[in-house]
């Protein structure tokens, strides 16, 4: 699903008040770590992550992985911050604006 420009400023405004619901460890981000994430999405559609490791490669590693594992879209970045999201198809919780 592709998001226009107004559908990714309204995600952003709402994940500004989030708290990181996964935040990943020395091993970064793993199949295990998908998954959880992927029902997570499921449960609340938008979601922050904090990210492990030093420097830009890796995390942009660690979020193709995750983004991979759990076909959801990339909504924001900022330092090791990452928020994603994904409709639930069966319960749609956010209505996006058009």
């Amino acid at each position: 699903m592709s998001l226009s420009s107004s559908q990714i400023r309204y995600l952003r405004s709402l994940a500004h008040d989030l708290k990181p619901v996964v935040m990943l460890g020395a091993k970064g981000a793993t199949a295990a770590v998908a998954k959880e994430l992927g029902l997570a999405l499921s449960q609340h559609e938008l979601v922050k992550v904090k990210l492990s490791g030093a420097d830009k490669d890796e995390r942009q590693r660690q979020i193709d992985v995750l983004l991979e594992g759990t076909q959801a879209d990339k909504i924001h970045q900022i330092g090791h911050v990452v928020v994603l999201y994904r409709r639930n198809e069966d319960e749609p919780k956010l209505a996006l604006p058009r």
